[in-house]
């Protein structure tokens, strides 16, 4: 007897460990993702406001450090072992969890910085104390405590510095991971987090981490956390991403700034020359003039027609940007995403508005940003301006002109450049690919898009270079969130369906 009922003991255990293993290894429904996400929303929303609280400037040692702190408690807590890497510059966090000893691995990308902020020109006191608004005809203005009790509206919005760029992206994946947990699942493969605190100033240490780390940070697959999606505001996948190079150009005038009424008509403005340089730069249709700045680039009829699968109005997209007629550098936006692109970001000379003051301007600043594409190469861009400077009649100098070289050349510059992230570009058809693609349509069925590349940049150029490895972002954040502009923003239903799509993403078999 004492045999059968230790027989019958031993049958009941292996049952029940048959029955965990069929409960970890069945996929969750739509239904139960969406269950599970729309519970969790209000947590992860008090948890996304304590993250945003944090101020996280890359520039500031002190915000490096709040920011890596708070995200090792974070990890630490849902059961990761965390380590600090160290480079010549800023820290970034590493973290990893190994489910499945044979598994595959994904490395997420989370960027934890948030570009500068000016305080007076947000509509809130602060722009590192979250507000959760709503819109009152054409305003939107704070949700009271006690309404916003009642329940979240999922056309509400959180406004604070990062809500869209990049905290709220990185705390719907780290909600989605306690989420599981609750459930009593794990994700369906090994995770690792590598964690930026200065993206937003180009990852300068980046690449030299990730060869110096490269077996720590070996994965099979990367998925970045940032981004905004598709103007449609579908969830969207993107493929790839451009790269960025900058510059500055200064034009010097006379020594000092002079008074226009008594050196009008004698002293020349730089500010003309600047703008006929400038203007110099693209024809009237949007066109770049510099010799050799598309090269290299062609659009196949196969790969156009994939792109012009997003579903776009031109018309409507022109409506709500304000314009007329775009740039004709491809035929459609999708399609002038794949070219590299030559942008003026700032322009300064003298002063405007209530300080203005009748002066001839002594110099102008002209900052000049290129976004690449894996067929452009950024110093043979930036050197190919540098010529067409130079061409236009410019003698460059190091830094301020002297006394002999002012004496000498009718038009002065200086001109230095910087290469930022490189662009990257995934196939629709790799691995990743369709497996992000099984998580999406089983949660979204054919409600979402994928993107060849975004018009920003991404640094993880590094990582394909060195790891070899395909890389994918899931952009979260809605189309109109004022990404680096004041009133940032994260509509919340987006913050939402973020949740669900790393539900769904983390509990997708990998290839």
């Amino acid at each position: 007897m004492i045999k059968n009922l230790l027989s019958n003991r031993y049958l009941l255990v292996f049952v029940n460990v048959l029955f965990v293993f069929a409960t970890q290894a069945q996929s969750l429904s739509k239904k139960q993702i969406e269950t599970a996400a729309e519970d969790a929303l209000p947590d992860a929303v008090k948890d996304l406001f304590e993250f945003l609280l944090i101020p996280n400037d890359g520039n500031y040692t002190d915000h490096i450090e709040q920011n890596l702190d708070r995200c090792t408690v974070i990890f630490s807590d849902l059961g990761f072992k965390t380590q600090r890497l160290e480079t010549t510059g800023a820290p970034l966090l590493f973290a990893e969890n190994t489910y499945k000893k044979k598994a595959k691995t994904m490395l997420f990308y989370l960027q934890i910085d948030g570009q500068p902020v000016d305080t007076s020109a947000w509509d809130q006191p602060n722009p590192y104390l979250p507000v959760i608004k709503k819109k009152v005809g054409d305003n939107w203005v704070i949700v009271p405590k006690v309404e916003n009790k009642e329940g979240l509206d999922k056309d509400w919005r959180i406004f604070a510095r990062s809500a869209s760029d990049s905290k709220g992206p990185a705390m719907a994946f780290i909600s989605a991971l306690r989420v599981l947990g609750k459930m009593g699942k794990t994700p369906k493969y090994n995770i690792k987090v590598i964690m930026d605190f200065q993206e937003e100033l180009g990852s300068p240490d980046l690449p030299g981490l990730v060869k110096s780390y490269s077996t720590l940070l070996k994965a099979d697959a990367i998925l970045i956390m940032d981004g905004t999606r598709h103007l449609s505001n579908l969830p969207t996948l993107t493929y790839g991403a451009r790269g960025i190079a900058t510059a500055t150009l200064k034009v010097f005038g006379a020594r000092r700034s002079l008074h226009s009424g008594q050196y009008g008509n004698f002293a020349p403005n730089p500010v003309f020359e600047t703008a006929r340089l400038l203007g110099s730069l693209k024809n009237e249709d949007g066109i770049v003039t510099i010799p050799g700045f598309y090269d290299g680039i062609q659009l196949s009829t196969v790969e156009k027609e994939k792109l012009n699968q997003v579903p776009e109005d031109m018309e409507l997209i022109k409506s709500s940007l304000g314009i007329s007629q775009p740039d004709m550098v491809g035929e459609t936006y999708q399609e002038s995403l794949q070219y590299p692109s030559l942008n003026i970001r700032g322009l300064n000379a003298a002063w405007v508005g209530p300080k203005v003051r009748t002066l001839i301007p002594s110099e102008v600043v002209a900052e000049i940003d290129m976004r690449l594409v894996p067929e452009s190469d950024g110093k043979k861009l930036m050197e190919s301006l540098k010529t067409y400077i130079v061409e236009h009649g410019f003698h460059l100098v190091d830094s301020i002109p002297t006394d002999e070289e002012r004496a000498k050349h009718k038009k002065l510059a200086s001109f230095n450049y910087r290469i930022g992230s490189s662009p990257f570009r995934t196939s629709f058809d790799s691995s990743l690919g369709k497996m992000l693609n099984r998580a999406m349509t089983r949660l979204f069925d054919d409600k979402y898009i994928n993107m060849r590349t975004t018009g920003g940049s991404q640094p993880i150029g590094p990582f394909i270079n060195t790891l070899g490895v395909p890389a994918v972002a899931l952009r979260i954040p809605n189309p109109d969130n004022s990404i680096h502009a004041p009133n940032e923003n994260l509509r919340i239903g987006n913050f939402l369906e973020g949740i669900m799509s790393c539900i769904a993403v983390l509990n997708e078999q990998m290839e």
